[in-house]
């Protein structure tokens, strides 16, 4: 296995059986599947995955049975965001403990914070936490705007926080912005992956986002890599109205877990709450989008040649 983060990055959904209760055997078959996709690694307890709904011994299960079931086999980063700075470094000692290439990390609420403040922030961390850090910049979950020149000079000044991920729209601009001021960061897109080619155009590492169809993210990025731009293009353009339908705000979680349902990833649908539910309205146009888009069998591997 190689620990680079690098490529596409999924971001685990963490399962919950009926009684919205953590379903680690669905864990484990989903880590497997999103493996079969062809992901370059995973990113766990993040967003997507519920982890600011999950208790601190939550936490610790899902890593634990996500590291055991990977085996080394691809590089995990581990989002280890809290409201409480000495819980954020603790989680973090324990993904790297657990072996993780590296850890997700938003700054928790800071009113009136400025520049230096999140960089002193940062800092804190990485004085006491010797692995990868990958800054998370995705301000709707924390009230928090980094601007691209505060970024380059966190890049400069913290040796492990060479890794971005930038959820801060318009996102072209800001990664044109920040590989102006400095080559220091690899960069990665999220969003769903609604501008995973214009990333890579870029400059962009990669993504890591909760999309269901993984292995289409994995055939535009290769295939942009190989040079076969036109193939990008092509694979991307046939795939975007699956993309954007599936990444809808307030309602993008219960959408991508109701398609890793029917594709046999996790046995239940359902969010933990509160969650936005969906209508049947948004069930029919799932099968709508998803027959305009040639899928017709959501269980199978979509293969490119």
């Amino acid at each position: 296995m190689t620990s680079a983060i690098t490529g596409i990055f999924n971001i685990l959904a963490t399962p919950f059986d009926a009684n919205q209760k953590l379903d680690l055997v669905s864990l484990r078959r989903l880590v497997e599947f999103q493996l079969d996709m062809g992901v370059y690694g995973l990113t766990i307890l993040g967003v997507l995955g519920e982890a600011a709904k999950l208790s601190l011994n939550e936490r610790r299960l899902v890593l634990e049975t996500v590291m055991e079931t990977v085996d080394h086999r691809v590089p995990v980063v581990v989002g280890t965001s809290h409201t409480k700075v000495e819980t954020c470094i603790s989680l973090s000692h324990a993904a790297f403990c657990a072996g993780a290439s590296g850890v997700m990390i938003a700054p928790p609420r800071m009113p009136g914070a400025q520049d230096d403040d999140i960089i002193a922030l940062y800092s804190r961390i990485a004085d006491q936490v010797d692995g990868a850090i990958v800054v998370q910049d995705f301000p709707p979950v924390n009230d928090v705007v980094m601007s691209a020149p505060m970024l380059a000079r966190l890049a400069e000044q913290i040796p492990n926080a060479r890794y971005l991920k930038l959820e801060d729209p318009p996102l072209m601009e800001k990664i044109t912005s920040i590989r102006a001021l400095t080559d220091q960061f690899q960069i990665f897109g999220g969003l769903g992956g609604m501008f995973l080619l214009e990333e890579l155009q870029r400059g962009a590492s990669g993504t890591m986002t909760g999309f269901a169809f993984s292995e289409v993210l994995v055939a535009v990025y290769e295939t942009f890599r190989a040079g076969r731009m036109a193939d990008a293009e092509a694979i991307f353009d046939l795939y975007l109205p699956l993309i954007r339908y599936e990444n809808q705000p307030v309602i993008n979680l219960t959408i991508r877990k109701q398609l890793l349902h029917r594709r046999g990833a996790i046995d239940h649908p359902t969010p933990r709450h509160p969650f936005a539910e969906i209508s049947a309205n948004s069930e029919q146009e799932m099968d709508w989008i998803l027959r305009r888009v040639g899928i017709t069998d959501l269980t199978e591997k979509i293969v490119f040649s």
